[in-house]
């Protein structure tokens, strides 16, 4: 008798388990999906600003067709709705960059640098940046919470079981780690350059992740940043005025999906 109340305790110590085992799987599955929702909405608010920088930068260096139509399929692809994170980070990565030498064509004019509506749209984006940057790092911690439990014994079978895979992080594509660094308050690039040069990022941190290595939560410094040590990446709906984008309304493919 003494036996068989053994195996009922230990039975349902074994389902108590598994309940709580469970229930905290689900639950970091879903701050993971919560995190990446706040990604995309600063990432959409990135994406609306681009159309207003270049409009700005047309009016006063037309000739430079080449580099802002560059932007403008840069930002259509990252637009783009059913992209993973892993995705997204790619092509993130390449609007940031197609961003640098935009912001860096633009050292060129003086007139552009002093408008202050192009200054306006230049903090707009430094202050997205940041905001991305900050969800970034919160995501990543989450998505590395999440794939633990995913992997560890014993609450590996209970993720197999209940069908909860890994998570992906969002992380910079490590060739960003050159893109340019821009300082329009010192009148030139970083460091002292020539108005309109471009150079690798000093500033502390490899491109995202750059972030970008599981569970890596740091990354490079944006192009158009002043300052900062964080990076990306990291929202928009218009056109360039020449051919019709993507609806940015569209979410990205949640991270489990």
């Amino acid at each position: 008798m003494i036996v068989v109340w053994i195996i009922l305790g230990l039975i349902v110590l074994l389902a108590i388990w598994g309940v709580a085992t469970y229930n905290g799987l689900i639950g970091s599955r879903n701050k993971v999906e919560e995190g990446w929702r706040q990604i995309d909405v600063e990432l959409k608010r990135r994406h609306d600003l681009i159309p207003n920088v270049v409009e700005t930068v047309k009016g006063y260096a037309q000739h430079e067709r080449g580099t802002l139509e560059e932007v403008m399929r840069a930002r259509s692809v990252a637009m783009s709705g059913g992209q993973t994170p892993a995705q997204a980070a790619q092509t993130e990565g390449v609007l940031s960059q197609a961003l640098g030498r935009l912001i860096a064509v633009a050292e060129a004019y003086p007139d552009l640098k002093a408008n202050q509506n192009f200054l306006a749209l230049q903090q707009e984006l430094s202050s997205t940046e940041d905001r991305i940057a900050s969800s970034r790092r919160y995501y990543n911690a989450l998505v590395r919470e999440l794939n633990t439990k995913v992997e560890s014994v014993p609450s590996n079978f209970i993720a197999n079981t209940a069908g909860i895979k890994r998570a992906e992080y969002f992380e910079t594509p490590a060739t960003e780690a050159v893109a340019p660094s821009v300082n329009f308050g010192s009148g030139g690039l970083e460091g002292g350059g020539p108005a309109g040069a471009v150079g690798p990022s000093t500033a502390p941190g490899a491109v995202g992740g750059a972030s970008t290595q599981p569970g890596s939560l740091s990354g490079p410094d944006v192009p158009w940043r002043s300052g900062g040590d964080d990076p990306l990446v990291t929202s928009g709906h218009d056109d360039d005025g020449q051919q019709p984008l993507p609806n940015p309304n569209v979410d990205r493919t949640p991270p489990n999906d």
